[in-house]
């Protein structure tokens, strides 16, 4: 059985350029590198008329119960402006004792850190009671409509049973160790469009202007608090993310405008009890001024709170003997596809600092990779004691 190192393997996920939602080769990659330890792997293609088709990728080694499942993505945001870059962000370099490249610090290390634990792990195991699986998606960064969503549902339409999962997503903040997250807030996306009277600006009481009324409904909306947080989630928040009017006359009161907005939101709330209070604000106010309106709506996932277990208490104990860091448990950040996930298995997220995600030069520490790669082994070894 072949030994997989975890930088020579994250540089290599790093040269493939697989840009939500384009693969480039990468899902092929990690399949022939999991055969090559024995697992039984399927590609899994999804795709639908509305969305770009995405590979997946479920791997699994062994057939026998408890199956601990790794869930992770290979595709990663656009580079930006390659020339703030000091490295090409898909030809990595080392620099400072810092790997540099688009995905090594979201998530392709960490993918790189769990395969190169597993055959660390197999080699020195005679046997194993349970299996070892890896679900990887390439349609995390982008709308996850043909990603992990749809693999969990083929796993329940084969009766595909995983115990418990660990999510690789970056989850510290400063320094390794710091956080697991435990659950996560909701994320409800909304379009608001107003419609007035359109006509010349020199007779506004002939007309009616929907940009005074989308003002005042973002006014109510942005001051109304939606509650005030608990103990295991900050208080929802909401914000606007973008206003527009197509109007390039400046001679016009135009006859549309528009809102986007973003609701993270905790268990106080679902997807479906703020659509209604939204739309109660957005209802009266436009019937007060005489306005047409309509509403859009994107849902990302409710919230959702493992409640800490065996299994995570075990991780969080190795996670500090390691890093001689306590880990807290939270729920901050952004949403995740152990959104997805909990629907069929309890799960915990625990990767690499998040401090350079998606910017300019992203970067994982070469000793952070060896420290996660031996957090996972040891979880490995204790999971399957």
């Amino acid at each position: 059985m072949p030994k997989i190192n975890e930088l020579k393997l994250a540089k290599e996920l790093i040269r493939f350029p697989s840009i939500t939602p384009k693969d480039a080769g990468a899902i092929n990659y990690l399949k022939k590198n999991l055969k090559s330890l024995g697992f039984n792997c399927k590609i899994l293609e999804f795709k639908d008329k509305k969305s770009k088709p995405i590979k997946n990728l479920y791997a699994r080694f062994g057939t026998k119960q408890p199956n601990l499942c790794y869930a992770g993505h290979t595709d990663v945001v656009p580079p930006g402006n390659i020339s703030d870059w000091t490295v090409n962000p898909f030809r990595p370099a080392i620099k400072k004792q810092h790997l540099i490249g688009r995905g090594a610090n979201d998530m392709k290390s960490s993918i790189a850190c769990f395969i190169a634990a597993v055959s660390e792990f197999l080699k020195n195991k005679k046997k194993l009671n349970g299996s070892i699986s890896l679900l990887i998606t390439g349609d995390e960064e982008g709308y996850a409509i043909n990603g992990t969503k749809k693999v969990v549902e083929y796993l329940k339409r084969k009766k595909e049973k995983i115990n418990f999962c660990i999510v690789g997503e970056p989850t510290n903040p400063n320094k390794l160790g710091e956080m697991i997250k435990i659950g996560r807030r909701g994320s409800l996306t909304g379009k608001i469009e107003i419609s007035g009277v359109q006509g010349h600006v020199a007779y506004p009481h002939l007309l009616n202007n929907p940009i005074n009324t989308l003002v005042s409904v973002c006014k109510m909306l942005k001051e109304k608090k939606l509650d005030k947080g608990n103990k295991n989630f900050q208080p929802s928040n909401l914000e606007f993310t973008g206003i527009y009017v197509d109007n390039k006359a400046h001679n016009v009161i135009p006859a549309k405008a528009k809102a986007q907005f973003n609701i993270r939101y905790n268990n106080f709330h679902t997807a479906a009890s703020l659509k209604l209070k939204i739309n109660s604000i957005v209802k009266n106010l436009c019937k007060k001024n005489k306005c047409g309106f309509k509403i859009e709506y994107f849902a990302n996932g409710d919230s959702f709170l493992t409640k800490p277990e065996k299994t995570i208490y075990m991780a969080k104990k190795i996670i500090k003997k390691i890093t001689k860091i306590n880990p807290k448990f939270s729920t901050t950040g952004g949403t995740s596809d152990a959104r997805f996930i909990r629907k069929i298995a309890p799960c915990l997220e625990f990767g690499l600092v998040n401090k350079t995600m998606h910017k300019v030069d992203e970067c994982v520490s070469i000793s952070d990779l060896k420290k996660l790669k031996s957090i996972y082994q040891r979880i490995l070894i204790e999971y399957f004691k």
